[in-house]
C-alpha cells in the first residue's frame, strides 16, 4: 500500500504567508486608489476595492476555484463540480500536486489574485459609477471572464497547455486583464464632468506613496509566492520584483524630469507600479540584468502611455489602461524577448536575444491578444447592459456633489456630524459623541480659555 502524502510544513508556512501578504495588497490598492481620486470620492474609490474582497472571496470558493483549477474540460474551463463550495471536507492528504500544500492553501492564495484583479479595474472609472453597477459588473465579469482566464492560463486551459505561453504570475490573466476591462468601462460610462477642461489633481500624495508601498511589499508574495514552494525559482522572482520596480521608478522620474521638469512623488509610486506590473509575467524567466532593463523600458513606456488618454479622449480616471494594460503587455513579450531556460526550464523556447527567434514571442503576442480581446468584449457588453437597466453611471447632480454622499452619506474628510451611516454608526448607536437632551448628562460648564492673542503675545 503506497504511503500517503505528507504536508510540506515549510512550503505551507510560506505560501500561507504569500497569501496573506496578497490580500493586504487590496487595501494597498486601496490607498493608492483613494490618494489619487478627488476628495469628494475616495470613499467610493475605497469602496469598490474593499467589497471585491468581500464578493469575490465568496464566488471564488464557491465555484470559481473549480472554473479556474478545476480538471480541465475541453481546455475552455474546468470542472465546475469538482471543488463546487468544498461541498465534502478536504482530508489532510488533499495535497496541491506535488508541493506538499494543502489544497485549501492554494485555494486562499489564488483566492487573493482573483481579489485585486477585478479590483483594478476600479481605478478607471472613478466619480461617476453607481455602487450598486460595480458590483453586478464585478459579479459578472469575475465569472465570465477572469474565472475561465485563469484556467485558460494556469489551470490547464489551451493558453498555457496547449500555446506554451508563459505567465509566471499574471501579466495576462490578472493586468491585461483587467486593464482591458478597465478601457471597455471608460468607454461605456464616458467622461466625467469637466474632464479634460478640469484639472483633477490628486487630492493626498502621502496615501498615494503609502498605497504604492503596501502594493511593492504584498507584490513579493504575489510573485515569489506563485513558485508555491521555497527554491531558487523563489528567490530569482524574489530579485527580479525589487530589481525591476526599482529601475521602474527611475525610469518614470526621468520622463518626468524631461517632459516636465520635475521629478513627483505621485511619478515615483506610478513607476514602481508599472515596474511591479511588468516583471509579474517574467520575474522567474529572465536573468537579474534583464529585469532592470524591464523596470526602465516599463516605467519611462508607461509614463508616456498615461498621457494617451488626453490624445485618444478617453476618461481612464487613474490610469489602469496606462499602467496596467500597457505595463502587462511589455512584460508579456518581455519574456519573448529575454526568457532563457538557464533560469528556468519552462521556457522551452530561448528568447529572441537569446537566439531562439521570434516563436515564444509571437505565442507571447497571441496570448495576451486573446485575452484583451476577450476580456475587452465581454466588459463592453456587461457595462452596457448594466448601463441600459439599472443604470451604471450616477446622476450628474450626485457627481458635482460628490459620489461619497450621493452613494454612501459618507464623506472622507467631513468632521462635522452628518446624515447618514458616516455620522456615527455604532457610536451613534451607544449615544456615544453623540448631543445630550437639555438638562440631562451636563457638566459644568469649563473655564474660559485663555485668549489666543494672549497666549501668543505670552
Amino acid at each position: 500500500m503506497p504511503e500517503a502524502p505528507t504536508i510540506d510544513t515549510g512550503n505551507t508556512a510560506w505560501l500561507l504567508i504569500s497569501s496573506a501578504i496578497v490580500l493586504l495588497m487590496t487595501p494597498g490598492l486601496a490607498l493608492f486608489y483613494g490618494g489619487l481620486n478627488r476628495s469628494k470620492g475616495v470613499l467610493n474609490m475605497m469602496m469598490m476595492s474593499f467589497s471585491s474582497i468581500g464578493l469575490v472571496s465568496i464566488l471564488w470558493l464557491f465555484y470559481g476555484f473549480s472554473v479556474a483549477f478545476g480538471d480541465d474540460k475541453g481546455s475552455v474551463i474546468g470542472d465546475v463540480g469538482q471543488y463546487l463550495g468544498t461541498k465534502t471536507f478536504m482530508a489532510e492528504t488533499d495535497l496541491w500536486g506535488e508541493t506538499g500544500i494543502p489544497l485549501y492553501v492554494f485555494m486562499a492564495f489564488q483566492m487573493m489574485f482573483a481579489v485585486i484583479t477585478v479590483a483594478l479595474i476600479s481605478g478607471a472609472i472613478s466619480d461617476r459609477a453607481k455602487f450598486s453597477g460595480w458590483l453586478l459588473f464585478a459579479f459578472g465579469w469575475a465569472t465570465l471572464v477572469y474565472f475561465p482566464v485563469a484556467h485558460w492560463v494556469w489551470g490547464g486551459g489551451f493558453i498555457g497547455a496547449k500555446l506554451g505561453a508563459l505567465d509566471f504570475a499574471g501579466g495576462t490573466a490578472v493586468h491585461i486583464n483587467a486593464g482591458a476591462a478597465a478601457l471597455a468601462l471608460v468607454l461605456v460610462l464616458g467622461k466625467r464632468l469637466g474632464w479634460p477642461r478640469e484639472q483633477m489633481k490628486p487630492h493626498n500624495v502621502p496615501m498615494v506613496a503609502l498605497g504604492a508601498g503596501l502594493l511593492w511589499f504584498g507584490w513579493f508574495g504575489f510573485n515569489a509566492g506563485s513558485e508555491l514552494t521555497a527554491d531558487s525559482t523563489t528567490a530569482i522572482a524574489f530579485l527580479n520584483t525589487q530589481v525591476c520596480t526599482a529601475a521602474a521608478v527611475l525610469g518614470w522620474l526621468v520622463v518626468e524630469k524631461v517632459r516636465d521638469g520635475r521629478p513627483t512623488l505621485v511619478g515615483a509610486s506610478s513607476g514602481a507600479i508599472a515596474g511591479l506590473v511588468a516583471i509579474t509575467p517574467a520575474c522567474a524567466f529572465v536573468v537579474p540584468w534583464a529585469a532592470v532593463l524591464l523596470g526602465l523600458v516599463a516605467g519611462a513606456v508607461c509614463a508616456l502611455a498615461v498621457g494617451l488618454k488626453y490624445r485618444l479622449g478617453y476618461d481612464d480616471s487613474l490610469d489602469v489602461v496606462g499602467v496596467h494594460f500597457v505595463g502587462g503587455w511589455i512584460g508579456c513579450l518581455w519574456i519573448g524577448l529575454f526568457g532563457t531556460s538557464t533560469v528556468s526550464s519552462l521556457v522551452s523556447d530561448e528568447g529572441l536575444f537569446y537566439g531562439g527567434g521570434v516563436t515564444q514571442l509571437g505565442v507571447q503576442a497571441l496570448s495576451a491578444l486573446i485575452v484583451t480581446v476577450y476580456s475587452f468584449g465581454v466588459a463592453y457588453l456587461l457595462g452596457l447592459a448594466i448601463e441600459k437597466t439599472i443604470g451604471f453611471r450616477v446622476a450628474s447632480e450626485a457627481e458635482v456633489e460628490g459620489i461619497d454622499i450621493a452613494e454612501h452619506a459618507e464623506s472622507g474628510y467631513d468632521l462635522s456630524p452628518a446624515a447618514g451611516g458616516g455620522s456615527g454608526g455604532a457610536f451613534a448607536m451607544a449615544g456615544i459623541g453623540t448631543s445630550a437632551p437639555a438638562g440631562e448628562g451636563k457638566t459644568a460648564p469649563a473655564e474660559p480659555a485663555e485668549p489666543v492673542s494672549e497666549k501668543v503675545a505670552g
